[in-house]
């Protein structure tokens, strides 16, 4: 069998937290890249801080509420029309389908009511076509 080689480790006496020294711990920035940001620029041209240095400026709510009104506003018709030109194409590539089928329908009737295609349906029935043509019958408002 094997022999454990596993050694004690020697006993280490511990400080409590009142007894240890915890020395002042700097925070550490990290570096930064060489250039301007965006928010840089912002802060640099626009001076923010100014206008809530003394907390939210109430006297301009009224404004920036206004303002979201009307972007919500555009954002929802921006929605609306693009929702109805959809529906406009559908519907457009719809009455093309219906205008096809139309045409169709148009001209297998028109094939089907001719004088030689009613004639050929009806044969096996035993009409035929008569060859003497139509006479009109006179009768005298008298008599009638």
């Amino acid at each position: 069998m094997g022999t454990n080689t596993v050694k004690e480790r020697p006993r280490i006496q511990r400080k409590t937290n009142a007894q240890r020294e915890v020395p002042p711990v700097e925070p550490k920035l990290p570096e930064r890249a060489k250039g301007i940001s965006i928010f840089e620029l912002l802060d640099r041209y626009t001076r923010m801080d100014v206008l809530f240095q003394h907390g939210l400026p109430v006297r301009f709510l009224p404004y920036i509420l206004f303002l979201m009104l009307v972007a919500i506003f555009y954002i929802g018709n921006t929605h609306y029309a693009e929702k109805t030109i959809r529906k406009i194409d559908k519907i457009k590539n719809e009455t093309e389908d219906l205008r096809a089928d139309y045409t169709t329908l148009a001209s297998e009737y028109m094939e089907a009511s001719k004088q030689s295609e009613v004639a050929r349906k009806v044969l096996p029935a035993g009409i035929v076509e008569s060859s003497s043509p139509p006479y009109q019958l006179e009768v005298n408002g008298e008599e009638y």
